[in-house]
């Protein structure tokens, strides 16, 4: 018999919620578990390939979905023939939902950092986004709860946290006085003064409060790597998505912030072939990767996602959609080659992964020598980049 297995796809929240399904699940035998994601088209096609490929590889086992595609596809990923069972999103969490007893304390991580979710569900209503249909409000995890899971990894020697979530910087707005997220990351930093690293996920920059703002430009162990839910370079394409943030508003935050720490690195979320984007739009959306000097971009082509107003504007024709998303694709790729070669010759405090790679405090990912340990951090000097791997 095999170990029950976890496969995880999509997002941060979802790796760190695959870890506590891991924990739940410890000690059962021939079971799969897809967590899936539905963000984009793309991404379901991608939660069907693994579903297929899992019943491939496991005939024998019994195999479950969950996550946001196991609520927001729910027929179709019923019909699958592979698939015998779903567990709502919502409940994935829960062990009775699995019928197993509730997990022990200990995280069996898959990952050499400690993936916390402090928050999940969103209250906005971004025309293009799916998620809230998966995902609910939003809720947010106490401070006692946040400092708990961190213990969890720091208790075992976790060098680096990730806090993550749907919508994390509206961490706090349903607790009682409304926190910012800002103090939690305080109360993090001053309750476990040995953790080495704490890297946040993507923020909404339009919610940053102040004492986030000076902890991202002035304490050390916040990584220097901030990642913009940001979506695209052209007011009237911000206004038609129901953003909070116009252009001129991420480029002060990111101009104020390089201001205080210059080795900031930005990574953005941008979605090519937005309903009603035309060339100018399109190109106001290329300029802003350089504008901010974006070397972390992940690009998604526009889907239509169902029951979303964005769904029944007028469509850009899938054509130019790959066309566009690939010509921003190639200019993150262009402007990260550049920013990697300014880290040869420069010593980098690396945390060694398991692939024989690791990430700088900027997320560059760099060759790890043989024979060091997953979870260390080693200093390592560079003498060359290719294909965007420091060596």
């Amino acid at each position: 018999m095999k170990p029950a297995e976890v496969i995880t796809l999509g997002c941060r929240l979802n790796l760190a919620e695959s870890e506590r399904i891991r924990a739940m699940l410890a000690g059962e035998a021939d079971l799969v578990v897809v967590n899936s994601c539905a963000v984009t088209a793309e991404a379901v096609r991608h939660t069907r390939q693994a579903i297929r490929r899992a019943r491939r590889e496991q005939p024998g086992a019994r195999l479950l979905v969950t996550g946001c595609a196991a609520d927001i596809e729910r027929e179709q990923l019923s019909a699958m023939p592979e698939v015998d069972g779903l567990i709502a999103n919502a409940d994935k969490l829960d062990a009775r939902a699995w019928n197993v007893p509730a997990a022990s304390p200990a995280v069996p991580s898959a990952h050499t950092r400690g993936f916390v979710a402090i928050q999940n569900g969103c209250d906005h209503a971004c025309t293009f986004c799916v998620i809230p249909q998966g995902r609910g409000a939003s809720r947010s995890l106490t401070i006692p709860g946040a400092l708990q899971e961190v213990a969890r990894y720091t208790d075992r020697g976790v060098a680096e946290i990730v806090l993550t979530g749907v919508d994390v910087t509206s961490w706090g707005g349903d607790l009682p006085g409304g926190p910012p997220l800002g103090q939690l990351v305080l109360a993090i930093l001053e309750e476990f003064p040995s953790l080495q690293r704490l890297r946040m996920s993507s923020l909404d920059g339009i919610e940053m409060d102040p004492l986030l703002f000076e902890l991202f430009a002035s304490e050390p162990r916040v990584m220097p790597h901030l990642h913009l839910s940001l979506q695209h370079g052209h007011d009237l394409i911000l206004k038609r998505m129901k953003r909070r943030h116009l252009r001129r508003d991420a480029a002060d935050l990111v101009y104020r912030l390089r201001q205080r720490r210059p080795d900031l690195a930005i990574g953005a979320d941008l979605i090519a072939g937005f309903p009603t984007e035309d060339d100018a739009m399109h190109a106001a959306n290329l300029s802003i990767i350089e504008e901010l000097d974006i070397v972390h971009g992940h690009i998604f082509p526009y889907s239509p996602r169902p029951d979303t107003p964005a769904a029944r504007m007028p469509q850009v024709l899938g054509p130019v959609i790959k066309r566009r998303a690939a010509e921003l694709r190639t200019q993150v790729a262009e402007r990260r080659e550049e920013w990697l070669e300014t880290h040869v010759g420069r010593p980098l405090q690396v945390l060694a992964e398991r692939d024989g790679t690791g990430y700088a405090p900027d997320f560059a990912r760099v060759a790890v020598p043989d024979g060091v340990a997953a979870g260390t951090i080693v200093t390592i000097i560079p003498k060359t980049q290719e294909k965007g791997l420091l060596r």
